[in-house]
């Protein structure tokens, strides 16, 4: 008898990464000449990311900047919720979370997109705020993953614990 194959779906940001990421912004932003004189800064503010400026654009550019380095250490941009600009002051502020977890409604989006366009011999099970899928075949699997990469969902999915 085959053994079952499994993998989880799940929506997790690593924030070593955005750390890295933010960090790098930071640098870029404080030596750039089109923020000189700005006081434009990007920083942790508790579980958020706050972006500060003198104006709206400015604010706006260095969201780019951050944005630009989340995609090049491979954070994904549906992970990163970005609010709009507010004044407060004579400043402009952009506060940022990070999106983790499948929400129920994302789950149940999931596994209708599996049983339905899948392959037969797939399964899926909802844990929590994760998406186990099992099968015993190794090719229905990666075809699952295939899948749900191309899916056009409305957060960032990883793939854990393939066995």
């Amino acid at each position: 008898m085959a053994a079952e194959h499994s993998f989880d779906i799940v929506s997790k940001v690593d924030r070593h990464e955005v750390d890295n990421a933010l960090g790098q912004a930071a640098k870029e932003v404080a030596q750039r000449f089109d923020f000189k004189g700005t006081a434009t800064t990007i920083k942790w503010s508790g579980e958020a990311i706050e972006i500060e400026s003198t104006t709206e654009e400015r604010a706006k550019a260095a969201l780019d900047v951050f944005e630009t380095k989340l995609v090049r250490r491979g954070v994904s941009l549906k992970a990163l919720d970005a609010g709009e600009p507010r004044i407060s002051g004579k400043r402009a502020h952009i506060t940022c979370t990070l999106k983790q977890g499948i929400s129920q409604e994302g789950a149940k989006k999931i596994a209708k997109l599996i049983r339905d366009e899948g392959p037969k011999t797939v399964r899926s099970q909802i844990t929590g705020d994760e998406l186990r899928v099992t099968s015993k075949s190794l090719n229905d699997l990666q075809a699952v993953q295939g899948m749900v990469k191309e899916a056009d969902l409305d957060f960032a999915v990883q793939f854990t614990n393939y066995r």
